[in-house]
């Protein structure tokens, strides 16, 4: 039998993913209004509101469909009930780069990271590096600017 992936992520992601996905089923009904009114129009093969209406119906069931089958799989973590001495899912870490200079990222599922907002993917190449290292350890990633390295300064679980 095949076991369900679990997909890991904070509950602050699993909140944003959860409000995508009532917005989307409250515009459920005004695209299915759209619909109606443009098939009202006549005929169907020229009418360029019923197509845009029906690929908005198709755009919009397909993300509904990916965000449930994400929710129904998720792994929720509250990185405030870890800890140890190791980089694992949901870790706030402090770098230093090659210049000293410290960056600060939190290991976080794929749904809701943001490298402007110090939120990397748990799956991003720097986030598979840093995961299992410990403090003073030396990283070395392969970015597509070549490669980068870093010293793990410290470990947080906030």
């Amino acid at each position: 039998m095949a076991s369900v992936e679990k997909v890991p992520m904070l509950a602050e992601g699993y909140e944003k993913l959860n409000a995508q996905l009532a917005i989307l089923k409250a515009e459920r009904p005004l695209i299915v209004d759209a619909i109606e009114e443009a098939r009202a129009h006549g005929d169907l093969s020229e009418n360029a509101e019923y197509h845009a209406a029906k690929e908005r119906q198709g755009q919009v069931e397909a993300t509904i469909g990916d965000l449930e089958d994400k929710l129904s799989r998720a792994q929720v973590i509250d990185p405030t009930t870890l800890s140890g001495d190791r980089i694992v899912f949901g870790a706030t870490v402090t770098l230093a780069d090659e210049d000293d200079k410290p960056v600060k990222y939190q290991i976080v599922g794929q749904a809701e990271a943001d490298a402007k907002d110090g939120k990397i993917s748990y799956n991003s190449p720097l986030g598979r590096a840093l995961i299992g290292r410990r403090v003073d350890d030396e990283v070395e990633v392969t970015v597509p600017a070549g490669d980068k390295y870093y010293l793990v300064t410290k470990i947080e679980f906030i």
